[in-house]
This record gives C-alpha cells, structure tokens and sequence, in this order.
C-alpha cells in the first residue's frame, strides 16, 4: 500500500510546479465534527463550519508546511436548536465575548507514512490558547477541475479536553475528552482571490442589470396608467 502511494503521489507531483504554494482554505468544502460523550449513552456531535485561513504547502518538502486559521464560533451547530443555544452561551463557548477560534502551526513532523503528517500548532479557544497536535492525512494535492487551481485537500483528527479551555462543566458526567475530526480543501490563493473578485463583478454586473430592468419595467407601468 505504502508503494503504491508513493507512485501515485510521484505521478501527480509530476504534474503539479514542485515549490510551495500558498493556499487559501476553501470555506464551502473545510468543516469540523466534535464528538463527545454523554453519561455513556450517547456520543452528540456539532459541526463548525465556515474555516478561514491559509495554507503553505511544499510537496517536495511537506514538513515546511505551515497553516494558520480562523474557526467563527457562531457556525457551530448540533442540529438541535436548544443545545445549540447552550453550547454558545456563556457556560460553554461564550461566542458573545469569544466569538473565533484559532489556529496556528508550530511545527510539522512525517507521520507514519508518506501521506501522513503530525501538525503541531496552538489552538486558542474560549481566551485560552494550548498546544495541540492533529494527525493529518493528505487526500489529494493536484488540480481543482472546478476552477482549474492547484489545489490540496486533507483529513485531520485530535483529541483534546474541553476542561483544558475552561469547558470542563458536567464533567466527569459528560466526558472531558472531545474527538475532532477536520475535513479540509484549499485551493491555491492568489488565482482564488482574482476568483472571487471576478464573482463579486459579476454579482454586481446581473444585480445592476435586474435594478435597471425593474425600474424600466416600473416607468413603463407608470406610463400606461396615465393613458
């Protein structure tokens, strides 16, 4: 298996410039699962959404990667509405005085194979900031056929105490152990930027063509009715 990632990877940096690229996260496609226990009768999840941040990424020397990030708080969310109420009020998160979590590399080391990295960082959450270190594993780096940029995706997982960022109510009740699951995709930043810059002109460009097209459409109600 391990051979045949390393030919599959030795193909697609064939394909792709061998240098770092800067990448910017992908807010549509880079979410977050927490997994938690509760009383030993269930394990509850929320997801954050909505990640914003940049990536440095080097195939040829991916433990020069460095990453930092910015998680809004007020995307978190269980499905369940009430639950969502308290996670975000005061005896939780306290997204009213906290409102983003944040994260910053500090350090990546090879993982136990070729597709796999340990990216160290500090996580700041809740006006408390604790190294953490997420087991990364690389989907894909190559080509995004949506938009035609470099692109890369990944998935990465800890495990972290919510007492440790002073989240510890109803513990040992509710477990203090939390389970993080991240889903990631960047694409690479500069053609993402011009992008959405072409996006923001053609919003623009069709909302000014409607307001034209109702105010004609009104003048010309207007002038019917007076004759």
């Amino acid at each position: 298996m391990i051979r045949y990632f390393a030919a599959a990877i030795a193909l697609v940096l064939a394909a792709i410039p061998l240098h770092a690229n800067t990448y910017t996260f992908e807010p549509y496609h880079t979410e977050g699962v927490i997994r938690w226990d509760h009383l030993g009768f269930s394990h509850p999840t929320a997801q954050f959404s909505r990640v914003e941040g940049t990536l440095s990424f080097d195939p040829a020397a991916p433990t020069q990667a460095s990453v930092a990030v910015t998680i809004p708080l007020a995307n978190l969310s269980s499905g369940v509405p009430d639950l969502d109420d308290y996670l975000h009020a005061e005896e939780f998160f306290n997204i009213a005085k906290f409102p983003i979590a944040t994260f910053k590399s500090t350090r990546v080391e090879q993982g136990s194979a070729p597709d796999r990295l340990k990216v160290t960082g500090e996580l700041g959450l809740r006006g408390v900031t604790r190294s953490v270190t997420l087991d990364v594993t690389l989907n894909k780096i190559g080509i995004n056929q949506r938009n035609q940029l470099p692109a890369i995706g990944f998935e990465a997982t800890t495990v972290l105490k919510r007492s440790d960022f002073g989240l510890g109510l109803y513990v040992p009740q509710v477990g203090d152990e939390v389970e993080i699951h991240i889903t990631a995709q960047a694409d690479e930043a500069k053609g993402y930027a011009q992008r959405l810059a072409k996006d923001a002109a053609e919003d623009a460009k069709n909302a000014a063509a409607k307001s034209a097209a109702a105010a004609a459409a009104a003048a010309k109600a207007k002038n019917t009715s007076t004759h």
